[in-house]
């Protein structure tokens, strides 16, 4: 398992499972050998290796990467062999190598994060409206070599203030590949756009940071980093007090 999504207004949690082709659903209160609440699993679901989701419990829907090519949505409740609700899949996506995934509902946008480095592709951040469908261009598309971007780890949004934040863990090969940083993107930005925000080099500590969580009530960034073994915290009161703009 590679990720864990909660969603705090409906007390439950999601956890996508690749071996299995699956999406499990726990009661936030859920402890030992306790079944899931829901399980979505089957051909109608077209999951192939989900490793990573994000909910939108305003919305009540399930946002998924599968197969690195494909955005699948689902109702939140969902429940079984059920196929998704919409599909952002096609050539003019630009979703090849989706890994990772965020939902704005307060700004209505989907963020998904792309790796696309094994194949001398471009990776970076694809922005859509919440509600696309099919196969459509993306609102923006965030890549390019001012951007620092090799692979996108974990990322996830403040809606209030507009921003992006993204894990930036260095290709998959290297142990402790110097490029590794934390970013901070606006919602509006566009092109090959470097970072407002960066976190990283020898003072940060981190070595290859894949994991980020925010913590706005202390303002706080919460760092998971895969070669420390260990969760780094880190003051950021500028990401909570700011406001992105499209000027």
């Amino acid at each position: 398992m590679h990720g864990i999504s909660v969603d705090e207004i409906h007390d439950e949690f999601f956890v996508p499972v690749p071996f299995a082709q699956a999406i499990l659903t726990f009661r936030g209160g859920a402890d030992g050998a306790e079944a899931p609440i829901r399980i979505i699993q089957g051909p109608k679901t077209q999951l192939i290796s989900p490793g990573r989701l994000a909910v939108d419990p305003i919305h009540n829907e399930i946002f998924i990467p599968s197969n690195k090519e494909a955005i699948l949505v689902f109702r939140r409740d969902a429940n079984g062999n059920v196929a998704p609700i919409r599909v952002i899949r096609g050539p003019d996506t630009h979703v090849t190598g989706a890994i990772g995934i965020a939902v704005d509902p307060v700004n209505n946008l989907i963020i998904v994060g792309t790796s696309n480095y094994k194949t001398g592709g471009l990776s970076g951040l694809v922005i859509y409206n919440r509600t696309d469908n099919g196969n459509v261009k993306p609102l923006r598309v965030i890549e390019g070599p001012s951007t620092g971007i090799t692979r996108i780890g974990q990322l996830t949004v403040y809606p209030p203030g507009g921003w992006i934040v993204a894990t930036q863990p260095g290709t998959s090969e290297e142990m402790e590949p110097e490029n590794m940083f934390i970013g901070v993107w606006s919602i509006y930005d566009d092109g090959d756009v470097p970072p407002k925000w960066v976190i990283g080099g020898p003072k940060s500590r981190l070595k290859k940071p894949r994991g980020v969580a925010l913590n706005p009530e202390n303002k706080e960034l919460i760092v998971a980093d895969m070669r420390l073994n260990a969760i780094l915290t880190y003051s950021f009161p500028e990401l909570f007090e700011l406001k992105s703009t499209d000027d």
